[in-house]
């Protein structure tokens, strides 16, 4: 018994030593998988920003090897210059930041409401807005093409932008989870104040939900910014085009020539690396819902 009662604190410390210091093996073994996937999922990248440096020669002769042999950085000029990448950047700027700004607010206004008015059948319409992610984007397709073309509205910006106003069922989740995470008493503070509940909305749950906002303007600005199935329906004209779709039309042109197409997909990739880089630790955040304070 005394032996026992000796040898319980040993065990007791030793689970209280980190993950790695009890399970080497295991830590080693998770470490090479994480490696090897991890290599897996950049070395196309890696790959392409080497062909991009390459002569059209070099990528020949080089093969699969993500270390260039030269360093061509007049690609990148060349990939600016051979079309009019610049008006396509600004229509993906335009079609990218005016929906991320409408998908935020409407989706913040409309999960604040499902999260701090209590009015009747909330909880069922709340159950259809979620019910509406189980509809494939193919079903409303061939009906929002038809509404906007009777608007006379093909071959402009405004589908790929005015949808984005009327909200997304998941980001609404999001937004009211995290609503739901702020304690009560702020809207009691606020309507003793004399706030009506938009005006609470704004000046009290709207600046304290800017994790949430972060988190979800990063994630609707990698959609929106590589769409391409949008602009490939609704636009037909070069005046309009975004980046991802101009690439398409830019690699059947250049299709053989690797080094520029390389080079351009780099250049559009590069903004959401940037982003995705800079903010993760927001999207953390803001996805963990740790808005209550």
């Amino acid at each position: 018994m005394t032996a026992l009662a000796e040898a319980r604190p040993a065990v007791a410390f030793r689970t209280d030593r980190p993950f790695w210091r009890r399970n080497v093996s295991l830590t080693i073994v998770l470490y090479v998988v994480l490696v090897l996937g991890s290599v897996a999922f950049v070395y196309p990248f890696l790959w392409m920003i080497a062909t991009s440096l390459r002569s059209l020669a070099g990528v020949g002769s080089s093969g699969a090897s993500v270390v260039p042999q030269e360093f061509l950085w007049d690609n990148y000029s060349r990939a600016v210059t051979s079309f009019p990448f610049w008006r396509y950047a600004l229509n993906s700027v335009l079609t990218t930041f005016i929906p991320i700004v409408g998908t935020v607010f409407s989706c913040a206004l409309a999960g604040f409401a499902f999260a701090r008015l209590r009015v009747r059948f909330s909880g069922v319409v709340f159950a259809v807005v979620l019910a509406t992610m189980l509809l494939p984007g193919e079903v409303t397709m061939v009906p929002q093409f038809m509404l906007f073309n009777n608007l006379g509205m093909i071959d402009t910006l405004y589908p790929l932008i005015l949808p984005a106003f009327f909200g997304s069922p998941f980001y609404i989740f999001l937004f009211r989870q995290f609503f739901l995470r702020m304690p009560g008493e702020l809207a009691d503070a606020a309507v003793v104040d004399g706030c009506g509940w938009f005006r609470m909305f704004l000046l009290v749950y709207l600046p304290l939900a800017r994790p949430a906002v972060v988190a979800v303007s990063i994630l609707l600005f990698m959609g929106y910014w590589n769409n391409f199935l949008g602009p490939a329906i609704y636009i037909n004209s070069d005046e309009w085009k975004t980046l991802p779709l101009a690439l398409a039309g830019f690699q059947s042109v250049n299709g053989t020539d690797t080094p520029l197409l390389m080079a351009t997909s780099v250049l559009i990739t590069l903004p959401c690396l940037l982003v995705f880089f800079v903010a993760q630790k927001q999207i953390t955040n803001g996805i963990t819902f740790s808005g209550g304070k």
